[in-house]
């Protein structure tokens, strides 16, 4: 039901500060949406509302998210709110989806060609490992991380190395220099670069920054915490004097520092705009009040930015199990019994219990547990969809077809399936384009004017290189209805399934030519969506790849998740484990933690965000929440004598109670086997 008045259309069931803050259009406007406030729903009332009563154009509104989902979810929510006619042309997406568009159209200005490649972070560390000449893998990371962070800070690899105080900065300084020539020479971009580029051209090139500021004249951005410095940057060009945005954040769900995101952000909004209008969300939909009240309590120990407090209508629900339990083993088979208790007694699904944990490490256990009693699970942060052997394999023919400058993309293709061109071959490929400066790609064409190669091992170089020149002039010569059809005789021609048969056993060949298809149909799906032809569907591959992997499916299973995985999901009952010091807060490495303690306010920083993690884990939890720590827990082959996490004090429980004593403690072996079958019985 909405109201028949100006501004009317609003439905009747928004609250009264939802209400303020979809009509609010004098300018900045900063919701500070608490957990489960229904901050989603003001963002799409807000983009229906200008719409439909405010004479914007959809051309003109972009709204910005962190997951390819969430702006999933967001376009069909608009989509139900309005005539599609007055959507047309609106654009919801991630910040790097809006940096793909962004670097098509103004590729010429950085000498980029359209085609350009996208390179995730497998390719990435790809390219830091062969410039740095180890396979130490911790190694690799902390310098691809480093690498990282310069570039959301927007800092270039002289400012890198000028700002570079300890040896391990020095190298990746060193690295980041030639990683960037690596970049510019196969015509790539990293997923770093799809926004620090664009903000880049929009502050060096006037004409560029106002043709973009008279295209965005409405912009809204979701998870306004979770922004680092490039992204806003990008949000103030964007939206130039005129300032007409909205930031929809919460700076109490601030867990991402370590990639670069910064909770000043928000603050900063406050200095940067004087007219900046502040709106709280402060009413919970999804949670009862002990949970609301215990997460309260915890945060309420951080310095906040803003002071709040969530409350609910929900009643005041279950009081908060904590369990202290001997060891991590027998943590995993109470929490597993526990569930199939639970679900037997409340007439629930498998899929309306979550397991929270801290590290992925606490995973194994657990899923040993959940199988000894053949509880269905699912875990979060597995290995991707998309880093699949034989997905990257096909997503190389696909890359190279769009930029045959990709060097990465050429050497897996063309040695996947074999087809006689060995490491002597690509040795020899590789020098003569290094020396000529150009891609290996090209080479293959060129080399064949020297001696340098025998005729055996030039004929399959010629032949892979006619190949994809066929395929690729009739991929940019075709449209979105040819994509389907290119992609089928793509696969068909490499022999791929063949190879799959040749190479591994009869099962994992099947298993792996089954990813395949489902690749190739979700392919030809987005393609008839969206209308995209086959080179539009490679970049939209790169960035589904590292924005969302693959959609998930809901089995009707216990979910298992880290508590950064968990953020913006909800479950009826929630399990959080591990709730203990050292753990949650975590302290990192051991060398980590000798730097904490020797730095005061970098602890005490530290302590803050898995403060905020520890928020994130309790409001997640709808109907009931359950705590439980380790006595002793085992790392490194030893076990470690453990103490309760302060978060635990801090929820302010009046009387935790021990979340129900363990129904076996006293069991015989033959009577705790017993008591497992009668439960497994039960469901």
């Amino acid at each position: 039901m909405s109201l028949n008045m100006p501004g009317g259309t609003l439905p009747l069931d928004l609250n009264a500060a939802q209400r303020e803050a979809v009509k609010y259009l004098n300018g900045p406007c900063l919701v500070l949406a608490g957990a489960g406030s229904g901050k989603t729903r003001v963002i799409t009332q807000k983009i229906a509302y200008l719409l439909r009563e405010c004479g914007y154009s959809g051309r003109h509104i972009v709204a910005l998210t962190f997951t390819n989902k969430a702006a999933k979810e967001m376009s069909e929510r608009i989509r139900s709110l309005v005539d599609t006619r007055l959507a047309r042309g609106l654009t919801v997406c991630t910040f790097h989806s809006l940096g793909v568009r962004f670097l098509r159209e103004e590729a010429e200005q950085i000498n980029l060609k359209p085609q350009f490649s996208i390179f995730d972070a497998t390719d990435a560390l790809a390219i830091i490992q062969e410039l740095l000449a180890t396979t130490d893998k911790a190694r690799l990371r902390a310098v691809q991380q480093t690498i990282s962070l310069w570039k959301n800070a927007m800092l270039g690899p002289d400012e890198a190395a000028q700002r570079a105080l300890t040896p391990s900065d020095e190298e990746a300084a060193r690295v980041y220099r030639s990683y960037e020539a690596t970049l510019n020479a196969y015509q790539a971009v990293d997923f770093d670069d799809l926004v620090r580029l664009p903000v880049r051209l929009l502050e060096q090139n006037t004409a560029v920054r106002e043709r973009w500021q008279q295209r965005v004249q409405y912009l809204l951005v979701d998870e306004y915490q979770d922004t680092n410095e490039c992204q806003y940057r990008l949000v103030q060009l964007l939206t130039g004097d005129r300032a007409q945005f909205t930031a929809v954040g919460d700076d109490d769900q601030a867990i991402y520092a370590w990639r670069g995101a910064t909770v000043e952000n928000l603050a900063k909004l406050t200095t940067d705009y004087a007219n900046l209008k502040l709106i709280k969300l402060e009413q919970n939909y999804r949670s009862v009040q002990r949970i609301l009240s215990a997460a309260n309590s915890v945060i309420s120990h951080n310095p906040n930015l803003f002071n709040k407090r969530l409350w609910s209508e929900h009643g005041a629900g279950e009081s908060i199990g904590v369990k202290a339990i001997d060891s991590d083993e027998a943590e995993a088979e109470w929490v597993g019994l526990s569930i199939s208790g639970q679900r037997f007694d409340r007439r629930a699904e498998w899929r309306d219990f979550a397991v929270l944990y801290r590290s992925n490490q606490q995973a194994r256990v657990l899923e040993q547990a959940l199988r000894n009693l053949r509880i269905p699970y699912t875990v979060s942060g597995g290995q991707s969809f998309f880093d699949k052997a034989e997905i990257r394999d096909v997503l190389a023919y696909l890359r190279l077809l769009v930029n045959e400058a990709d060097d990465p993309s050429f050497i897996r293709a063309v040695t996947t399936p074999r087809r006689g061109v060995g490491q002597g071959t690509l040795k020899t490929l590789g020098q003569f384009a290094a020396t000529h400066g150009i891609s290996l790609f090209e080479a293959v064409f060129q080399i064949g004017m020297t001696e340098q190669l025998a005729p055996r091992q030039l004929e399959p170089l010629e032949t892979f290189g006619a190949f994809i020149n066929r395929v690729q002039a009739r991929a940019q010569k075709e449209g979105p209805d040819s994509s389907a059809e290119i992609l089928d005789e793509l696969i068909s021609a490499i022999g791929y399934e063949r190879h799959l048969y040749d190479t591994l056993d009869e099962r994992q060949a099947q298993a792996r030519w089954q990813n395949v298809l489902d690749l190739l149909a979700w392919l030809k799906r987005k393609a008839q969506e969206d209308s995209l032809t086959v080179i539009d569907l490679v970049q939209h591959v790169a960035l589904v790849s590292m924005l969302e992997r693959h959609d998930e499916a809901d089995p009707d299973a216990v979910k298992l998740s880290t508590l950064h995985a968990s953020k913006g999901l909800e479950y009826p009952h929630v399990f959080l484990v591990g709730v203990e010091e050292g753990l949650l807060p975590h302290m990192g490495r051991e060398d980590d933690e000798q730097v904490l303690a020797a730095d005061a306010n970098m602890l005490a920083a530290r302590v803050q965000e898995e403060r905020r993690l520890m928020y994130v884990g309790i409001t997640r939890a709808q109907r009931t929440l359950t705590l439980s720590w380790c006595k002793r827990r085992r790392r490194a082959r030893e076990d470690v004598v453990r103490e309760p996490s302060r978060f635990i004090s801090e929820m302010g429980l009046a009387s935790p109670v021990d979340a129900s004593p363990d129904p076996q403690a006293n069991y015989s072996p033959k009577e705790r086997l017993n008591a497992l079958k009668s439960l497994l019985q039960k469901t």
